[in-house]
């Protein structure tokens, strides 16, 4: 049967544990060697025992190994307070620079406005007042723009409106000519066929003009016919009116 899994925790019995530690640090010793040889690395390997007691390795001095490791360290602890200062310095620049801008922008502004004129000389006031010159022309210049783009839209929908207007113009002029082509046609009809019965004239709107009937009584005088025809009827007259 192969060896089980140690478990890893402090060995209560001394004894065992010089002897684990015995074994333990050959290995070590051995490790660091073969790491040396094989990789041509440069280490150096301290153990002290529980009972103080010194062990160490190095592939060279040990003592040259340790300077080295040890300005190794403070090179680089100094390296990142360098680092740490110079961002800090250049963070604090930057904020002194935008502060400046902040303030000259803010000292700009109120001289736009008129105020604070009395700390500016001449030449200061003049590249004011060409600042204000250039700025009202720019304004008017946007705001005559606009007025022209808009007069060209309303000159847009007017002609717009002229074609639609035309165009019903129009429609409404072939559809009276149409009704009222129509309406002399059922009238020269009604003249050709010797129709006693009025017709009434169609509205312009109707597309088809329809003829309507007078109920009652109707004495026509262009035909001498009728005339007789109601003598010779007498009192039935009323009959004859409303069979024709």
């Amino acid at each position: 049967m192969g060896r089980g899994r140690v478990e890893l925790k402090r060995i209560e019995n001394k004894i065992n544990r010089q002897v684990t530690f015995s074994k333990r640090r050959s290995g070590l010793l051995k490790k660091a060697y073969e790491l040396s040889v094989l990789c041509d690395a440069e280490v150096a390997l301290i153990i002290f025992s529980s009972r103080g007691k010194l062990f160490e390795f190095g592939s060279g001095e040990v003592c040259k190994t340790l300077e080295r490791y040890q300005s190794y360290r403070y090179a680089s602890q100094e390296t990142n307070v360098d680092y740490h200062e110079t961002e800090t310095q250049s963070w604090y620049q930057e904020f002194f620079k935008l502060k400046v801008k902040y303030e000259s922008l803010q000292r700009s502004h109120r001289h736009l406005l008129g105020e604070d004129l009395g700390t500016l000389g001449v030449k200061e006031l003049q590249q004011l007042e060409k600042q204000l010159d250039l700025a009202l022309s720019q304004s008017r210049q946007t705001k005559l723009k606009l007025m022209m783009e808009q007069i060209e839209e309303l000159q847009k929908n007017e002609r717009h409106l002229e074609e639609v207007n035309r165009k019903l113009k129009d429609k409404l002029q072939v559809e009276g000519s149409s009704s009222t082509a129509i309406q002399r046609c059922w009238e020269s009809k009604s003249m050709a066929e010797g129709n006693p019965l009025p017709l009434h004239p169609c509205p312009a709107n109707a597309a088809y003009p329809e003829p309507t009937l007078q109920i009652g009584y109707y004495q026509h005088f262009g035909r001498p016919e009728a005339a007789t025809t109601t003598g010779a009827a007498g009192e039935n007259n009323v009959m004859v009116g409303w069979l024709r």
